[in-house]
């Protein structure tokens, strides 16, 4: 009998990382996960914090703390390096390079060969540089992207609708930052077209406002820290149900930071898209029928993402 644990490595053990190893061990995504953080001490508390909670949780788990070397034969490594620049994450993209420019490089010379999932901001960009750093191919280098930035569109269009965000599918497009937009005119309620049902049922989607909405959906990430100086309970949800839809083949549609080969018009870019993701990391992108204003936003956002992937010089 060949039986193989599912292993996990994060890389920085901070309020994100922290909290990913939490939620991956509440939701039983996996068998061990490993942190490693520069701060070892942090890495240590952490990841025993973590253990502490392993007699809830509905797996076994064992969450230790360790070195590089020790994410040699893990499945998925997720970076969650860096720290958070207030109101905007593209201004945190020399440190966040600097920091990958150091980790990749003796991760990869450990021999790992899994999956990496980034996190860290400005997530589109970042992507980028660890697959040129790396050198895996591109559909093992998965940035979670507009993911989060999705689930809070859903959230917000139960807010205004009243229909439970389950049965709302909207996706967030581009950056995983202030130029991303709402492909509202694709969002669909039950498999109905958002645009059709403010037509046929004015009294409730007829007030819905879609550059307030979309604004309001971008600027969410800030809401949350405006309060509290960090995010960390959506990202990691979001991080640990990436992680499943490999683990479980599930070919699930989800919206990730991934590189664009002549999809939409453009191609070497990463960016925030719907995808189908499977064992093998993104296996295709999915082309939305965006209309002509959308298709203008995209052009902004990829345009946005590419100038700065341009200015890191990889």
């Amino acid at each position: 009998m060949n039986i193989q644990r599912k292993k996990m490595g994060i890389i920085g053990a901070g309020h994100v990382g922290s909290h990913v190893g939490l939620v991956l061990s509440l939701q039983g995504v996996c068998d061990e996960i490993v942190m490693v953080d520069i701060d070892k001490e942090k890495a240590f508390s952490q990841a025993l914090d973590c253990m502490d909670a392993a007699p809830f949780c509905p797996n076994r788990v064992t969450i230790t703390s360790g070195e590089m070397e020790d994410l040699k034969d893990a499945d998925m490594v997720v970076i969650s390096v860096g720290s958070i620049i207030a109101g905007d994450r593209l201004a945190e993209r020399d440190i966040s390079v600097g920091l990958v420019k150091q980790v990749i490089p003796d991760l990869m010379k450990t021999g790992f060969n899994g999956f990496i999932l980034v996190i860290t901001n400005p997530c589109d960009i970042i992507t980028y540089a660890v697959w040129k750093l790396s050198g895996l191919p591109s559909h093992k280098v998965i940035g979670t992207g507009t993911g989060l930035d999705s689930s809070r569109l859903r959230r917000i269009l139960s807010k205004h609708s009243g229909v439970d965000p389950h049965s709302i599918d909207a996706y967030m497009i581009g950056e995983h930052g202030d130029s991303q937009f709402a492909a509202l005119s694709c969002a669909t309620f039950g498999g109905k077209k958002m645009t059709e049902l403010m037509e046929e049922k004015p009294e409730v989607f007829g007030k819905l406002d879609f550059d307030a909405i979309s604004h309001e959906a971008a600027q969410a990430g800030w809401e949350v820290f405006k309060g509290k100086k960090s995010t960390e309970f959506g990202i990691a949800c979001t991080l640990a149900r990436l992680a499943n839809a490999i683990y479980r083949n599930e070919k699930k549609i989800f919206p990730v930071s991934a590189l664009f080969n002549g999809e939409y018009g453009y191609s070497g870019v990463y960016a925030g898209v719907p995808a189908v993701v499977g064992k093998d990391g993104v296996e295709y992108l999915i082309e939305l029928p965006l209309s002509e204003d959308e298709k203008k936003k995209l052009d902004f956002t990829m345009t946005t993402i590419k100038k700065h992937v341009d200015s890191t010089g990889l």
